[in-house]
C-alpha cells in the first residue's frame, strides 16, 4: 500500500509542476506585452492555476494519509498559505480571462503570486 501511495504522490507532484510551468510560462510569454498594456490572461495561465489548485489538494490529502502511516507532521500553516495564494491567483485569472487586455498591476500580481507560491514550496 505504501508503494501505491508513493506512486500517486509522485504522479500528482509531476502534474503540479506541469501546472506551475503552464502558469509561469503563460505569464512570461505576455511580459513584453505588459509594457504596452496589451498583456492578457492566456488559457495556459487558467489551466495552470486550476492544475496547481487541484493537484495541491490531492497532495495535501496524500500528505495527511502518509503522516498517519509514517508519523511525520504536516505543515498546515504552509498548506493554508499556499492555498490562499493559489486561490488569489485563480480569482484574478478567472475575473480577467476574457478581457482583451489586463493592467500591468493586475497582470504583475499573477506573476508575483506565482513566484511567491514557488518560493514558499522551496524554502519551507
Amino acid at each position: 500500500m505504501e508503494q501505491t501511495i508513493d506512486v500517486i504522490r509522485n504522479i500528482t507532484l509531476i502534474l503540479h509542476f506541469v501546472g506551475i510551468g503552464a502558469l509561469l510560462g503563460g505569464f512570461l510569454t505576455q511580459m513584453k506585452a505588459m509594457r504596452t498594456r496589451e498583456a492578457k490572461i492566456v488559457p495556459a495561465m487558467n489551466h495552470g492555476a486550476w492544475t496547481m489548485f487541484i493537484t495541491g489538494l490531492i497532495l495535501t490529502g496524500v500528505a495527511e494519509y502518509r503522516s498517519s502511516i509514517i508519523g511525520f507532521e504536516v505543515n498546515h500553516t504552509l498548506i493554508a498559505a499556499k492555498t490562499i495564494v493559489i486561490l488569489a491567483i485563480l480569482v484574478i485569472v478567472l475575473i480577467n480571462r476574457k478581457k482583451p487586455a489586463v493592467s500591468p498591476a493586475v497582470f504583475g500580481s499573477v506573476g508575483l503570486l506565482t513566484v511567491a507560491n514557488i518560493t514558499m514550496a522551496v524554502l519551507y
